[in-house]
């Protein structure tokens, strides 16, 4: 059994494919020993791979391009998430939200885990004729504590992650005003990637790695999460299981989990949104960035 463990820069539930992967033994069935950590703070996951403490990390394709041809290669190889897993959360009912009455509020988002949730909303914001310079932003600060002073009365809207929206909806006091799996469009949200310029033998070690990951996505899309919920609820036990049936139905609906391939189109609004934030000079090309050939069979 080769060992591939993934650094991973959370524990979330847009990462479903890989534990039920694990679960089920689909990645014993190809000669993989998939462990998984999530070291506090998340960058310390490029410190795993670069130790050779791992395989592959899972977080935000901001990272690897942002580093391509500066300090360092980070080369991804695949994907586990297709939608943003997000939602604003407002205080107004969802049909009253218009995205033109923007400018001038306030929208508190979490900054302590990286810079994928700023530069995804102002790319949403721009894609809806809104200049994010018109709207003010609270970041750098922990969801959490993010949480707690929304709902006291700080801000406008909240940005967080769509579980917690569903749960802060269900607590009363605020509504989801925008659904992000639902409304946000496609994009390579999570992805896996690795260090340094891809070989043959770690490309043959990945393409096993992503074959028990599309069998994992194609089982959820295949099975009702009820029937499952126990799994669920021993995964994510900072959720009622109910909640997570919920939002597992959603994912699959939108489309979360079909492909293990990063989405050429997705990829290239992503980079628009990157760029937009001044990571990179100019969107990357696919091919500049991304290694195709662990995922080639769903090309």
């Amino acid at each position: 059994m080769e060992r591939f463990h993934v650094t991973a820069t959370g524990h979330s539930l847009n990462y479903l494919p890989e534990y039920v992967a694990n679960h089920l033994g689909y990645f014993e069935e190809e000669n993989l020993a998939v462990s998984a950590t999530v070291p506090r703070p998340w960058d310390l996951v490029l410190d795993d791979l670069r130790d050779g403490r791992a395989e592959a990390a899972l977080g935000g394709i901001w990272v690897p391009s942002m580093y391509l041809g500066r300090a360092d290669r980070f080369t991804p190889f695949a994907q586990v998430s297709a939608r943003a897993p997000l939602a604003l959360v407002g205080r107004e009912a969802a049909e009253a939200f218009d995205w033109a009455a923007m400018p001038g509020k306030v929208v508190a988002m979490k900054g302590s885990n990286g810079a994928s949730v700023g530069l995804y909303f102002k790319l949403v914001l721009r894609e809806n004729g809104i200049d994010p310079a018109g709207v003010g932003f609270i970041q750098d600060l922990d969801g959490v504590m993010l949480s707690e002073l929304f709902l006291g009365g700080m801000g406008d809207y909240l940005m967080v992650d769509y579980p917690t929206a569903l749960r802060l909806e269900r607590q009363g006091g605020c509504h989801i005003v925008q659904p992000f799996p639902i409304s946000g469009g496609p994009i390579p949200w999570s992805v896996y990637y690795a260090r340094g310029e891809s070989t043959p033998e770690r490309q043959a070690q990945q393409t096993r790695f992503c074959r028990a990951l599309g069998r994992a996505m194609g089982w959820i899309c295949e099975t009702d999460p009820e029937d499952y919920v126990d799994f669920l609820d021993t995964t994510f036990p900072a959720f009622p299981a109910d909640l997570l049936v919920g939002a597992v139905r959603t994912y699959v609906a939108q489309e979360m989990w079909t492909t293990p391939r990063i989405e050429p189109l997705g990829y290239a609004r992503w980079q628009g949104g990157i760029a937009a934030g001044h990571l990179v000079a100019e969107p990357l090309p696919y091919d500049t960035l991304i290694d195709p050939v662990p995922t080639a069979a769903w090309a």
